[in-house]
């Protein structure tokens, strides 16, 4: 067997259990650290499609910057299970919705994939001048848009953590 798909089963198996773990554990701490695992087996993937940078930047940003950030969040609104309120039926039933719905769209873009792509065949998929290019010519819309709703999402904390 190829080394590199027993990495990345390894890594798979890694993800989807530490993202049932965020799912599922009922201490927000311990959802923001299955999450953080989360991201590094993601990270991992990412080293395994050669793309470096964008594995170093997902580990920087996400599993740095952003688990801090939420890490903040849940410490100062001292959430715990009495103040908490209770899930009803109808929220229960948006999140099944909502999921089937985001499989449906994984299933279709997996469907449309590329295979090239996806075996690892062409070298240059993750370097930087790549990335540019793309990025700033063919999604400078959706990346500036992504920039303010990262703004306002602070914003946001800022507000929800401070005291009236």
């Amino acid at each position: 067997m190829n080394w590199q798909l027993i990495i990345f089963w390894i890594l798979a198996v890694i993800a989807l259990l530490c993202a049932i773990g965020v799912v599922t554990s009922r201490n927000p701490i311990n959802s923001v650290l299955f999450l953080i695992m989360t991201f590094f087996a993601i990270a991992g993937h990412y080293l395994l499609l050669n793309a470096q940078f964008l594995a170093v930047v997902h580990i920087i940003v996400y599993a740095g910057a952003i688990m801090v950030l939420f890490l903040f969040v849940i410490m100062l609104m001292n959430m715990n299970a009495e103040t908490e309120p209770q899930k009803s039926q109808l929220v229960r039933f948006a999140g099944v919705i909502s999921g089937g719905i985001l499989l449906i769209v994984v299933l279709a873009a997996l469907k449309k994939a590329d295979p090239a792509l996806m075996s690892g065949k062409s070298s240059d998929i993750g370097l930087i001048s790549n990335l540019g290019q793309v990025l700033f010519h063919e999604f400078i819309v959706p990346f500036e848009l992504s920039s303010v709703l990262f703004l306002s999402a602070m914003v946001g904390a800022v507000l929800i953590g401070k005291k009236n």
